[in-house]
């Protein structure tokens, strides 16, 4: 017993509950935020003086800094969070800009702006009291026990939950109940601010039809040929059935469809695009470029990595109606945690959209009067600070979602560490969702199996085991990087980019 009290204690001593919570925060803060700027990097306002040809304005580098705050009187200083509790204030750093405009391709200006105001994670990596001693802790009137892992808005201790979802750029098939298609293969492909559902079915006259966005049953192996991969021998070998019955009287059915561009207008036809060949054909490889599984690429390079793709799901999709066992979605591996670093991140994302937009409007309104404006005066610091304060203070989020920060449950110790480890289920508290609910031989070890609410909302909160670790996302070129050094070769195919073997 005593060598088992001391490997717990030591373990609590290196690992704080609400680790992964901070990991998350601190990821958002180095990686996200860029990479956020990096989708909106060039933007381009429709109206722009006359005798200017291309103007467009650059958003460069973005960073935060330690928590402050600035007085009655303009100074500024550092705050600490017990001040921000007393005071009724938020415990937030100032997050820089740097924007450029350019005027014909030559930079005219550029500069460093305040953008926002951004809550700080206490005991993160940008928090004060990251990294002191218990004295140290204990001098700054804090709780040497504290976890930290929640932040302070206008005085009031608040956590972001940990929401529990289905994970994203997977294949999920499951056998219907009802419908006219017995089984169903769905994806949903996620790409920063996009988040696209697909649908993969075999109606009854034998053909696989896919379904995204505007695009409503068109024939998967049209789509395969509309991208690039034409040659008959080519999709069965790809597919890797061999010949397999259900794929041959697909490929049957669109033998005559002999290159791209007549699969293409194929689909647009299917889809109700009626203007001429050339606009239908352009109009078409746009929506396959942006809404056929983003999260491979947008770009027209990643046409023949989305077909191997798609002829990988079909395999998967035809070897489940073989009988060989549907996907189980209450299976934590075909889960993810949305931790306080995505949620943020989320959150940042729609909302420097609606500054960009505030941007765009301010500055295309000056030059309808006739005047050249500096973008200085036109970037309002306080919009998206307002916008991530409200979020925070109500629980409002992106996407609809409520009660996503929730004020911390103080009444004991054990009560707040019980709330920073909560995870919440997106599915409605009044619909039965029996499977959902019930207990699950993957939660062991990963969520507490016997704290939950009694009522309506058992088995849709839950909380996180003890002992839980959570593994944060890598970067697809990274695991690449990791694999090729393991001896994994990766293949180039013509005109495919690079395929891995």
């Amino acid at each position: 017993m005593k060598k088992s009290y001391v490997l717990l204690k030591k373990y609590f001593d290196e690992n704080s509950v609400v680790k992964a919570n901070i990991e998350s925060f601190n990821n958002f803060l180095d990686n996200e935020l860029k990479a956020i700027i990096a989708e909106n990097k060039d933007i381009e306002p429709t109206i722009i003086p006359p005798n200017v040809d291309d103007f467009k304005i650059r958003l460069d580098n973005i960073w935060v800094t330690k928590p402050e705050i600035t007085e009655a009187d303009g100074s500024k200083r550092s705050i600490y969070p017990v001040e921000a509790r007393l005071r009724k204030l938020s415990y937030s750093a100032p997050m820089f800009l740097e924007v450029s405009a350019h005027i014909n391709g030559v930079q005219r200006e550029s500069f460093i702006t305040q953008i926002a105001s951004i809550p700080i994670m206490l005991k993160s990596k940008y928090c004060h009291l990251n990294g002191l001693t218990r004295e140290e802790l204990i001098k700054f009137n804090e709780d040497p026990d504290d976890p930290g892992g929640y932040f302070i808005i206008n005085g009031t201790e608040k956590a972001v939950v940990n929401i529990e979802d289905l994970a994203s750029n997977r294949l999920m098939v499951e056998k219907e109940k009802s419908g006219v298609s017995e089984y169903v293969g769905k994806v949903f492909s996620e790409r920063g601010s996009y988040k696209i559902p697909h649908q993969f079915e075999k109606l009854k006259d034998g053909l696989f039809y896919i379904t995204f966005t505007r695009v409503k049953r068109v024939p998967i192996f049209a789509v395969i040929k509309a991208l690039g991969l034409v040659k008959d021998e080519d999709i069965m070998r790809f597919i890797g059935l061999e010949d397999n019955a259900e794929v041959l009287i697909n490929l049957y059915e669109f033998v005559d469809i002999k290159n791209s561009e007549d699969a293409i207008d194929y689909v647009a036809k299917r889809i109700g695009i009626t203007q001429a060949r050339e606009i239908r054909i352009q109009r078409m490889q746009e929506i396959l470029d942006k809404y056929l599984l983003p999260h491979i690429g947008l770009e027209r390079e990643d046409r023949m990595m989305k077909a191997y793709n798609i002829c990988k799901m079909l395999k998967r999709m035809i070897l489940v109606m073989r009988e060989e066992g549907e996907d189980d979605k209450d299976h934590y591996m075909n889960k993810r945690l949305k931790m306080s670093g995505d949620l943020m991140a989320d959150l940042v994302r729609v909302n420097l959209k609606v500054l960009i937009g505030d941007l765009l409007y301010n500055f295309q309104r000056i030059v309808k009067r006739g005047k050249f404006p500096s973008i200085k005066v036109i970037i309002r610091e306080k919009l998206l600070t307002q916008r991530i304060y409200s979020s925070m203070a109500t629980g409002n989020w992106v996407g609809a979602r409520k009660g996503v920060s929730q004020r911390i449950e103080r009444l004991n110790f054990l009560q707040t560490l019980s709330h920073l480890q909560r995870v919440v289920s997106p599915l409605s508290s009044s619909q039965e969702n029996f499977a959902a609910r019930s207990l699950h031989a993957t939660h062991v070890g990963r969520l507490c199996t016997s704290e939950t609410p009694e009522g309506g909302n058992i088995g849709l909160r839950k909380n996180l085991a003890l002992l839980a670790s959570i593994s944060q996302g890598v970067a697809e070129e990274e695991l690449v990087s990791i694999l090729v050094k393991s001896g994994l070769e990766l293949e180039k195919t013509a005109g495919a980019g690079s395929k891995k073997k």
